[in-house]
């Protein structure tokens, strides 16, 4: 399997919200925030309105937020992609890139999950346990920090910070 054998994010290729290729090479060289989405769940407004100030304030500066909508928690994202965009870039304001939505979780897991997971387990094993598990990733494509869903995405920050300015 592809996610056992790649060596950093740059590897994989995900489809976006309308449903076209995105090769993640395009990151290259970028400090990613790779979270997993929902649009009805008690964390989303707080996790979409802290994004959006932190992609508002580093995107200029080598940091890009990779949305991945997922409906396996209590079918709180249960909308098609269209639906997705619209609460995600209308109601929340998202200007960051938001994908296809997959699966974190079991067998159909999106092969980027499986990777994530595989590069920084969880407390409790690998498994997502909730929307808005936030992976934090250097300029080399490698995962450095997996956040839990309630950690602000303000308290990433000072880690983005860092990697923004190491070399």
């Amino acid at each position: 399997m592809a996610e056992n054998t790649s060596k950093s994010i740059y590897d994989f290729t995900v489809k976006d919200i309308r449903g076209n290729d995105v090769s993640l090479s395009e990151y290259n060289g970028k400090v990613l925030l790779i979270v997993n989405v929902a649009s009805k769940c008690g964390l989303t407004q707080t996790n979409y309105k802290e994004l959006n100030v932190l992609y508002e304030k580093y995107k200029n500066q080598g940091f890009e937020i990779l949305a991945f909508p997922c409906n396996q928690f209590l079918g709180q994202e249960p909308g098609n992609n269209e639906a997705i965009q619209e609460v995600a870039c209308t109601m929340f304001k998202a200007e960051f890139p938001i994908f296809d939505k997959v699966e974190v979780n079991g067998k159909n897991a999106a092969p980027i999950y499986k990777f994530l997971k595989s590069q920084k387990g969880g407390i409790f094993g690998d498994a997502i346990k909730w929307n808005f598990t936030k992976f934090l990733l250097n300029k080399e494509g490698k995962v450095v920090e997996r956040y839990a869903p309630t950690t602000s995405p303000l308290k990433v920050e000072k880690d983005i910070q860092k990697l923004l300015e190491s070399s």
